[in-house]
C-alpha cells in the first residue's frame, strides 16, 4: 500500500512539473510577445508624436509665413534691431519707442504687413480681435444693399470704373465682386464678433487673416463703405437737407475729391495698390467705423503731432483702437500692458 501511495505521489508530481514546464515556456513566450509589442508600440508611439510635432511645426511655420499680422513682440527689442547706429533718424526712433514704453505703456507691438493695406488691415485686425460689434447705422442697414443702392437707385452707374487694389479691374461686373466682398465683410465681422472667448477669436483672426484673397475682400468692402459715406454725404450737402460732418468738407475742399467719381478715381482706386489712406480718409475710416483711433506718429515725436486721434470729434462710447506709425504710411499694432 505504502508503494501504492509513494508511486502515485511522484507520478503527481511529475505531471505537475511537466504541467509547469509546458505552462513556463507558454508564461514566457507570451512576456516576450507582451514585451515585444510594448517596445513596438513604444516606438511607433515615439514616431507618431515626432510625426505629428514636425508636421504642427510645419504649418505654424506656414501659418506664420501667411500671416498679414504677425505675433507680438517686445517693443524696445524691436527698437533696437529695426534702429541701429547712431544717426539723427535711428537716435530720434529709439527715443520716440522708449517715450512709448514709459509714458505710455506700451510694452509689445504687432507687426503689419507693409503693403499698401497696411493702415485698413490694422484697424480692422483690431476690431475683429477685440470683438467690437458694428457700428450702429450698420445694425439698422444692410450692408449687403449698399452696392444695389448706389448703382440704381442714386444712379451712380460709374461705379462701373471702381478698382480693387492690385487687380485693377473694371467694367460691368464690379457691382457682382463688390457684393461679394460686402458679403465677406459682413459673414466675418458678425462671426468673429459673436465669439466671446478671446483666444478661440484671436485664432479666427489669424485664420483670416493669413488668407490674402479673403482679407483683400474686407479692405475692398471698407473701401466702398467709404465710397457709399461720401456720396451721401455729397447728396446732403447740394440738397441741403442736414448737416454734414465736417471732415467732409475737407475731403471736398481737395482738389483731387470734389466729388465722389473724383474721390473714387483719384483717391479710393489706388489704396491697395500703389497709395496708403492719407490722413483725411483716415478720418473718414474712423468715423464709418465709429471707433477712436489713436496714432502714435514716432516721426513726429517732441511736437504736437506725436499722438493724433481720427476722427478728432468722437462719441464717448465708441471704442477705441491704437496704432503707430513711424512713417504715415505703414501701420503696426501697438499693445499695452500696466
Amino acid at each position: 500500500g505504502r508503494h501504492e501511495v509513494w508511486s502515485w505521489k511522484t507520478a503527481s508530481k511529475e505531471s505537475l512539473c511537466l504541467m509547469w514546464q509546458k505552462v513556463k515556456v507558454q508564461l514566457m513566450l507570451s512576456m516576450s510577445f507582451l514585451t515585444a509589442l510594448f517596445w513596438y508600440c513604444r516606438r511607433l508611439y515615439s514616431f507618431l508624436a515626432q510625426l505629428l510635432k514636425r508636421w504642427s511645426n510645419y504649418l505654424q511655420r506656414q501659418l506664420i509665413r501667411n500671416l498679414s499680422v504677425l505675433p507680438e513682440v517686445d517693443l524696445l527689442g524691436y527698437s533696437a534691431r529695426e534702429w541701429k547706429g547712431e544717426t539723427k533718424q535711428a537716435k530720434q526712433m529709439r527715443e520716440a519707442y522708449e517715450e512709448l514704453f514709459r509714458s505710455c505703456h506700451v510694452k509689445y507691438l504687432r507687426q503689419v504687413r507693409r503693403d499698401n493695406y497696411s493702415v485698413v488691415r490694422a484697424v480692422l485686425f483690431q476690431i475683429f480681435s477685440q470683438g467690437i460689434p458694428f457700428p450702429s447705422w450698420m445694425k439698422e442697414r444692410d450692408i449687403l444693399k449698399l452696392p444695389e443702392k448706389l448703382l440704381y437707385s442714386q444712379g451712380c452707374n460709374w461705379i462701373q470704373q471702381y478698382s480693387f487694389g492690385p487687380e485693377r479691374y473694371t467694367g460691368p461686373n464690379a457691382f457682382g465682386k463688390l457684393r461679394k466682398c460686402m458679403e465677406a465683410l459682413k459673414t466675418n465681422w458678425a462671426e468673429i464678433s459673436a465669439t466671446r472667448d478671446y483666444e478661440e477669436r484671436g485664432s479666427m483672426c489669424n485664420t483670416l487673416f493669413s488668407d490674402e484673397s479673403k482679407e483683400y475682400k474686407l479692405y475692398e468692402a471698407i473701401k466702398f463703405i467709404m465710397l457709399y459715406e461720401v456720396v451721401e454725404a455729397y447728396e446732403q450737402i447740394k440738397s441741403r437737407d442736414e448737416p454734414v460732418h465736417n471732415l467732409f468738407s475737407l475731403l471736398f475742399a481737395r482738389d483731387s475729391s470734389s466729388d465722389p467719381l473724383s474721390f473714387m478715381m483719384n483717391h479710393l482706386n489706388s489704396i491697395g495698390d500703389s497709395i496708403c489712406l492719407d490722413q483725411v480718409e483716415l478720418f473718414l475710416l474712423g468715423y464709418l467705423l465709429e471707433v477712436k483711433i489713436r496714432v502714435y506718429r514716432l516721426h513726429r515725436f517732441n511736437t504736437e503731432e506725436f499722438q493724433a486721434n481720427y476722427p478728432d470729434e468722437y462719441r464717448r462710447e465708441w471704442n477705441e483702437i491704437s496704432l503707430l506709425t513711424e512713417d504715415d504710411h505703414y501701420y503696426h499694432i501697438p499693445l499695452f500692458r500696466t
